[in-house]
């Protein structure tokens, strides 16, 4: 019993073709068509609304140099918006619950804002690895702490996102079994881990929104830091 939980996170195959490749794709068939016109339906105006103003405030610390990531972060955060949205819903695949994936976003997109730094501005990029004022005893620990730091980056960015996804499906599975268990023996609590069951979905749907918002913010953290 305690193996099935973890069934959830396996990626589903049909015929031996692994289904994480149409759970990936899905999404983008899901959002609506901006169209030329200058008057749009509401759900096309409330689309790009939404992402004007999550744009204008993740490039706001940017110089002009990281403007031209606009359009990546911005499809990203609204792909992994969708895509945690979507591993709600009963019978679906979480493919963000894949530490493969969310390390294939993170380590190309990070080794990316390094390249940048070093390549635009080595001594600002080198700097970071030595704060200014350190002590001479501790340049070389500094160094070695600082360089670590920087590769633990896209470790972190991945196992921040799987682990949280993770965690929330794991929770909802563990209560919805406990409330299918005790409702035929006590319905009054079966009732009470319900609502509590209600609670933890309406987190979920925050955590699922939140975490997105979090990879994409510290990418550009990263991004400002080497522009």
């Amino acid at each position: 019993m305690a193996m099935s939980f973890f069934d959830q996170f396996a990626s589903p195959s049909y015929l031996g073709i692994p289904l994480i490749a149409v759970a990936i794709a899905l999404p983008w068939v899901l959002y609506p068509t901006p169209s030329s016109r200058w008057i749009n339906n509401r759900l096309i105006t409330l689309q790009g609304w939404l992402i004007n103003r999550f744009t204008n405030q993740l490039m706001l610390p940017l110089n002009v140099g990281g403007h031209k990531w606009a359009l990546l972060l911005a499809s990203l955060m609204v792909f992994l918006i969708t895509i945690n949205m979507l591993g709600l819903l009963p019978y679906t695949f979480t493919p963000t619950t894949q530490l493969s994936l969310n390390m294939g976003f993170a380590v190309p997109l990070w080794l990316a804002t390094v390249i940048i730094g070093m390549r635009n501005q080595p001594t600002v990029a080198l700097g970071h690895l030595l704060p200014e004022g350190t002590p001479i005893p501790l340049i070389p620990v500094l160094i070695i702490i600082e360089t670590i730091s920087l590769f633990i980056r896209p470790l972190a960015l991945g196992v921040r996102l799987t682990a949280n996804l993770t965690a929330g499906h794991l929770l909802i599975q563990l209560i919805a079994t406990a409330v299918f268990v005790l409702l035929p023996m006590m319905p009054t609590v079966a009732i009470l881990t319900a609502t509590v069951l209600f609670l933890l979905t309406l987190l979920e749907v925050a955590v699922a929104m939140i975490q997105a918002y979090v990879f994409v913010l510290l990418l550009s953290l990263y991004l400002q830091e080497n522009v």
